[in-house]
This record gives C-alpha cells, sequence and structure tokens, in this order.
C-alpha cells in the first residue's frame, strides 16, 4: 500500500481506535522499543514435550494448522463453523495468522498457545481462529493491510481481535506471554479486550464497522481523473535513481541490514542495462546487480554444503542468514544467476544456478512431480535435544570439522582437508558469528560458512595449486554434507502451491535453456503437469491453491479445495511461457492462454481497472484487494503485465497489450512517484518501450540446424524476445492464432530464422553466425 495511503488510512484509524483502551493496548503492546527490549530478552527453540490434546485443527493438512492441533488453545480453521460459533456466543474472534517455518510463530506458540492458562482464557472469551498465511494469502492480506495502516509494521505471527461479523478492531504481531516493564502480556491484553467486549459490544461493533469503512475508503486503486499518458522513460529513469540511492556499495545490496536477495530488483537493473547498455545508469546498474549477487553467493546466505539460498541475512555482509529456506526465493535467484551468465559469460554464476536447481531437485520436490514450499530454520541440534535453534542443521563447531575432514590434500604430507576448508570459509576456533547477529547465544562457538577470500588466495597459503584446492574443497564440502545428513533435519513444509510452483517451472525452464541441460526443461514439464492433473479444474477451468503429497507421492487435498488466487494464476502463465520458449510444445502456450481468459474473467476490476487479489466469490472477504507492491515476491499485477505483453506477442492477441496499458494506467501515479515499489512493472515498461522482438525458428523440432539455431537465440541475453518454432503444423495452435506463420518457409531446405519486430520481419538467415548477427 502506497505512503499517502497509508498516512490517510493511519489517520482514519487513529480517530476510531483513540477513544478507545482497545486502541490503548495496541499502541501499548506494539510499540518498537517495547519489542525490541523483549526480543532481546527472550530465550528460542521449541519443546519436544509430549502433548495430548487434540484441537479441529488435526483434521486439516496445512503444516502450520497441523504444529498447533495439540495446543490447549481449541482452535478453529478459518471457515463458518468457526464464524457461526462466535455470531451464537457473541464472542469476538481471535485470529492468528502465520506459517509453518516462522520462527515468531513458533516461539508463540510455545510462550502462549501451549500454556494451559492462557489456553483455558483463551476459550473461554474467544473463538480462535488459526490461519495458514501461504493458504489464505487473501485472509492475511486483508487483516496485514489493517495491522500497516493502524500501526506502520506488520510481520508474522499476525494477532488481531475481529467482531464476530469479522471486522478488525485491534491487533499487532508478536506478543509476549506475560507483563513485562509495565507493558501488558498476551494473557493480560485477551482479558482486557474480553473485559471491554463484555461491557459495551455495540460501541466496539461501530468503531469496527468505521475501521472497515476507511479501510475500503483508501484500498481503491485506479487511474488518475486527469487521464495523462504516463511518462514511460522519466518511470524507468526514476526507478533506476530510486534504487542506485539504495544501493550499499561495499557489499551490494538494495539497502542496509537486514538484507534480502530482492530478485525483482536485479530483473529491473538487467533489464534496463540490455535496453541501455552504452548508459552510465545501464552500465552501473549492471555491476550493482552483479556485485551484489557475487556476494551473496560467497555468503553465509548460500549454504555451501547443501545448495540454495536462505531466506535474508541478518548483516551487512550476507554473513549470518534467517536460515529458512523458501522456494520461491529458489525459483527466483535461479534466473537471476541465470541471467548473469548471459550477460558476463562467468560460469561462477552458471554454477550457482546448477547449485539452487539441484537443492531443489533433491530437497524440495515430490515423487510425483510438484515443488514443497519451505524447509524451517529452527531444528534439533542433537536427536535427544528438547528445544529447537534456528541454524543448528546448517552450521559448524571448528572441532568437529577437524575431526571429519582430517586426511591430507591431494599432493601434500602436511595439509589437510581442514586446513584449507578453514582458511576459505573463515572457519574460526571460537565461531565467527558476531553477538549482534546472535543476541541469544544460539551460535556461540558456531560456524557459518563464508567465502572470504578466492580460491588462488586460498591455494597461495599453502603452496597448493588451484585444481587441488578445488578438489580438496569439493571434497571436504561432500564430507560434510554427508556428515549433516545425520543431524535432526529441519521441518519440511510439504505444501504444494499453485504461485511458487510457477516461479520453480521458470528457474527451472529457464536452466533448461540457458545452460542447454534437458533435465532441467523435463524436471519443469513434470511440475507443469503435475499442476495441470492436481491443482486444475477442467471443468470450471480454474486453478486449485494448494495440496500436499505424502512420502510415495500420494497426493491429497483438504475437504473443501482453496481456489487459486491472481498470484496462482500470474505465476504459473509466466511459468509456461518459459517452458513453452524452452520446450516448443504449443500445448503449453495454449494453456497459458486460456489461463489468462480466466485470470480476466476472475479478477479484473471491470470498474477501476487492475487486477484483486481474489475473486469475489468468497463472502467471509470483506476488502479486495489489489497488490502493488513488489517484495520477496513480485506482485501480480507486475508478473501481468509482462503475461500480457508477452501473449499478445506470441498470439497475435492485441486486447492483452491493451489491457497491460491499462494496467500501467491503474498503477501510474505509483510509477511516476515511487517505482522502486514496482520494479516487476518498471521491466514491463522496459519491454513495452523496447519493442518486443519476435526469433522465429522454422524447421524440424528435432533437427540439427533447428537446434543450433535455437541455441544460438539462447545464449544472448534478449529480455524483450519472444521465442517461436513454427514447424510447419498448419493444424497447430500458434498457426491459428498467428497468421504470419504460414507464409514462413525453409531457406534451400535448412531451419530458417526470422527476426521480426511487430510482425515486421528482416530478411531471413540459415546460419548461427548470421542470426548472431541479427540479435
Amino acid at each position: 500500500m502506497s505512503g499517502p495511503i497509508l498516512g490517510l488510512l493511519r489517520h482514519d484509524l487513529r480517530v476510531h481506535l483513540s477513544s478507545s483502551k482497545v486502541g490503548t493496548w495496541k499502541n501499548r503492546t506494539n510499540s518498537l522499543s517495547f519489542f525490541r527490549t523483549v526480543l532481546r530478552k527472550m530465550a528460542t527453540g521449541g519443546s519436544s514435550a509430549t502433548k495430548q490434546h487434540r484441537n479441529r485443527l488435526a483434521n486439516e493438512k496445512s503444516p502450520y494448522l497441523l504444529q498447533h492441533a495439540s495446543n490447549p488453545v481449541d482452535w478453529y480453521p478459518w471457515g463458518q463453523e468457526a464464524f457461526e460459533k462466535a455470531k451464537r456466543e457473541n464472542k469476538l474472534i481471535f485470529l492468528s495468522v502465520g506459517y509453518s517455518t516462522c520462527h515468531w510463530c513458533h516461539v508463540m506458540e510455545r510462550e502462549s498457545f501451549e500454556n494451559e492458562e492462557i489456553g483455558a482464557l483463551m476459550n473461554k472469551h474467544l473463538v480462535s481462529i488459526k490461519v495458514d498465511r501461504e493458504e489464505r494469502p487473501d485472509v492475511d492480506r486483508v487483516y496485514m493491510t489493517f495491522i500497516q495502516a493502524s500501526s506502520g509494521g506488520g510481520g508474522w505471527p499476525m494477532s488481531v481481535w475481529l467482531t464476530p461479523d469479522l471486522k478488525p478492531i485491534v491487533g499487532g504481531t508478536y506478543f509476549p506471554p506475560t507483563d513485562h516493564f509495565g507493558r501488558p502480556g498476551f494473557g493480560t491484553i485477551v482479558q482486557s479486550i474480553a473485559n471491554q467486549w463484555r461491557q459495551d459490544p455495540d460501541k466496539m461493533s461501530q468503531q469496527a464497522s468505521e475501521i472497515l469503512d476507511a479501510l475500503q475508503r483508501a484500498t481503491v486503486t485506479k487511474a488518475p481523473s486527469d487521464g495523462g499518458a504516463l511518462a514511460v522513460d522519466a518511470s524507468i529513469s526514476t526507478c533506476y535513481r530510486q534504487l542506485a540511492r539504495s544501493f550499499e556499495p561495499q557489499y551490494g545490496g538494495f539497502g542496509g541490514a537486514p538484507k534480502f536477495p530482492q530478485p525483482v530488483n536485479f530483473n529491473f537493473m538487467f533489464r534496463h542495462y540490455a535496453s541501455k547498455p552504452e548508459t552510465s545508469e545501464g552500465k552501473e546498474g549492471l555491476e550493482m546487480c552483479l556485485k551484489t549477487l557475487r556476494f551473496m553467493a560467497k555468503g553465509g546466505m548460500h549454504d555451501h554444503i547443501a545448495q540454495g539460498f536462505h531466506r535474508y541475512s541478518t548483516d551487512e555482509f550476507w554473513h549470518v542468514p534467517h536460515f529458512e529456506k523458501m522456494l520461491y526465493d529458489q525459483g527466483q535467484l535461479t534466473v537471476s544467476y541465470l541471467d548473469a551468465y548471459q550477460i558476463t559469460k562467468d560460469e561462477k554464476f552458471s554454477d550457482v544456478a546448477r547449485d539452487i536447481l539441484k537443492y531443489v531437485s533433491r530437497d524440495l520436490s515430490s515423487k510425483a512431480g510438484g515443488f514443497f514450499s519451505a524447509e524451517d530454520a529452527d531444528s534439533y541440534p542433537t536427536d535427544g535435544a528438547e528445544h529447537k535453534k534456528e541454524g543448528a542443521f546448517c552450521v559448524w563447531e571448528e572441532e568437529e570439522i577437524r575431526q571429519l575432514l582430517c586426511d591430507t590434500v591431494e599432493g601434500s604430507d602436511s595439509v589437510s582437508l581442514a586446513d584449507v576448508f578453514c582458511k576459505h570459509y573463515d572457519v574460526r576456533k571460537g565461531g565467527n558469528v558476531n553477538f549482534e547477529q546472535d543476541p541469544h547465544g544460539e551460535l556461540k562457538q558456531k560456524n557459518v560458512l563464508i567465502v572470504r577470500r578466492s580460491v588462488a588466495v586460498t591455494a597461495n597459503s599453502f603452496n597448493l595449486d588451484e585444481a587441488s584446492t578445488e578438489r580438496a574443497l569439493s571434497k571436504a564440502r561432500g564430507i560434510l554434507y554427508d556428515e549433516r545428513l545425520k543431524r535432526p533435519k529441519p521441518h519440511l513444509d510439504d505444501k504444494v502451491l499453485t504461485s511458487w510452483n510457477g516461479l520453480m517451472i521458470s528457474g527451472f525452464a529457464k536452466g533448461g535453456q540457458v545452460l542447454g541441460d534437458l533435465a532441467y526443461t523435463t524436471r519443469a514439464v513434470q511440475a507443469a503437469s503435475f499442476i495441470k492433473e492436481n491443482l486444475f479444474n477442467t471443468q470450471t477451468g480454474c486453478l486449485v491453491r494448494s495440496c500436499y503429497t505424502d512420502e510415495q507421492g500420494e497426493v491429497t487435498q483438504i475437504a473443501d479445495p482453496i481456489e487459486g488466487f491472481v498470484d496462482d494464476y500470474s505465476n504459473l502463465i509466466r511459468g509456461l511461457l518459459d517452458l513453452y520458449e524452452a520446450s516448443f510444445d504449443q500445448s503449453w502456450l495454449e494453456w497459458a492462454s486460456s489461463l489468462q481468459a480466466k485470470q480476466d474473467e476472475l479478477f479484473w476490476d471491470a470498474d477501476n481497472g487492475g487486477y484483486y487479489g481474489a475473486s469475489s466469490k468468497d463472502p467471509s472477504i470483506k476488502l479486495r484487494l489489489k497488490e502493488d507492491q513488489d517484495g520477496a515476491e513480485p506482485s501480480a499485477n507486475s508478473v501481468s503485465a509482462l503475461n500480457l505483453l508477452r501473449l499478445a506477442q506470441m498470439t497475435g492477441n492485441q486486447e492483452w497489450e491493451t489491457r497491460a496499458d491499462q494496467l500501467f494506467a491503474v498503477f501510474s501515479d505509483r510509477l511516476t512517484k515511487i517505482p522502486i515499489a514496482l520494479p516487476e512493472m518498471v521491466s514491463a515498461l522496459v519491454l513495452k518501450h523496447s519493442t518486443p522482438k519476435q526469433i522465429i525458428i522454422r524447421g524440424e523440432p528435432d533437427a540439427a540446424d533447428t537446434q543450433a539455431l535455437i541455441r544460438c537465440a539462447y545464449s544472448r541475453f534478449l529480455p524483450n524476445k519472444i521465442l517461436l518454432l513454427a514447424n510447419g503444423n498448419k493444424d497447430s495452435f500458434l498457426y491459428a492464432k498467428l497468421s504470419l506463420l504460414p507464409t514462413l518457409e525453409k531457406l534451400d531446405g535448412k531451419a530458417t530464422a526470422y527476426v521480426c519486430e511487430n510482425y515486421q520481419c528482416q530478411l531471413p538467415v540459415t546460419s548461427v553466425e548470421e542470426l548472431d548477427k541479427l540479435l
């Protein structure tokens, strides 16, 4: 939500909250200074005590809900049973929203929701509802909008008190269980709000209605009434300048610690460079991204032993991470590193991309074909441990490494694998984590691996050659990987989310293209096939949000499957378009086209333009919101702008280009003033402004000359390219859509490349050298 809207909404909410003690409780318990004080005092970890009680969540599939199935709190899932109970008994609803790999969700569960006294208090006064934000992003967005607007912050766990008709009254994020430093704890807050509701429910209901009205007024997104045209060049340049001002020049990254990967920023900067490679903006933006990606790959956020990337870095050096691993990061970062490789031809970038794809294939892949959602940050340090610790699965003590890596390095009688490994990855006897990054002492004497020097410098330290040093490091990593497998593994969130699978399909499809490895394309095909079989309703043409698979690969679904949200459509469509360009199977393009039509039907705002996050089918969703910010995941409106432009070029349906223009108009105020909030949509502006280039290969799909021309097109970083294969089948989907295709013939019986802009083609070529010149 934009700054001006937040400011207006906070003003409205202050008016409605300031007169009540509820507002006072919220402001007191959620103040930033209070949280900082409390968080420094807290210990972490999760109890492994045996739990006897089972509540309604035991019947759910979500790992997050199942984690709370043994709480003494009488939890309900989001649904009519809970709503009707609240109305029947005239009780407030306590809504708790989180996700299974959320560290502070675990903390609040252990401190409050496993507490018998607090559980009894909640059961007496509240109808308590648990929501997995990854299953129900619509519920999460509505009430997170309230939290952000009323307090200026947000996060998870999200804790909100609602009237029986689901209108928000007051809320926050994490609450400590008991009173501290003159501040009320969770139990006190529960009792206080319950007392106020009992004394004057009508007044609180009226305040809640006014709050919801204020939210509805403030969240309308539409094109400016003056109808002025968006200044595209200015928007692109402003986005660059805003990102450049936020760039941290020493270690890379956009913004200070904690540092997040932000692939949407890389996407924009790479596209901006490709459109203006000779300008200072283009060159400097490219270097910012390359520097950031290099430091990320060297840092502790990158898992040097088991591959993949952790969520973010707690420090400016990309060293000590928050250890959870999310599928959406893996998918997007794969593409970022592949883009960097295409631009630079530096194989260090392609190695990192392979590294991510290896991790996802091994650890986040269902036997049935889909991709799992995440791995937790917390795990038990040993089999007998009572409490989990963050990063326990990933960190090392120096003595442990020296015992495991006692062999000598090839070609040396005195240098051990441990010597080389500890030097290269900055392993120290007392640990290499500063107190500032470990206030609870969980990482005391532990080492988070980070590359501080090049292989050449490490080799020189021991008078070794680079090749033997590389082999030593590889051998050491293999030994430590095997040892890590003996540790208790972190929790795996085995939800298969359509949206995140779409992002990962893009990663594997791009890997197949850029790295020339058919296995990656095959893996993308498996995931897309899984979604079509298990998360797509062929009768309605609608997507389903999520499903689950067991260890044998059997797919299970909740009793009332959740219909897909707009990001399920937009991210899957993107993945399918990338998959078409990797496989040239037109069925993926045809499905993407039909999904785009269904997305327009379900989510497009016919009055004001733009895509809502959820359809209008669920009456329990009190606000239909349009995502207007690219964050850890790109917003559906931004992704859709790119999809629409690509689909228009791929199918000849210019109505989709018109719809993309309408999207730009709806978000023009934001694109003009703070385009840094929507870098992915600015990427779509770059595509629109630079004129998409159609590369049409006329040939037999498996013929050597056809494949040679395709590889040439894959080798270049051409973000404005639309790659099509014309196989001569006049009954196919593409031939029916593009009247140009039947006119394109092979020259002299050879595979032939046509490079076109707006369907106006240059002279055809048949050799790789000629195509390379055209590109």
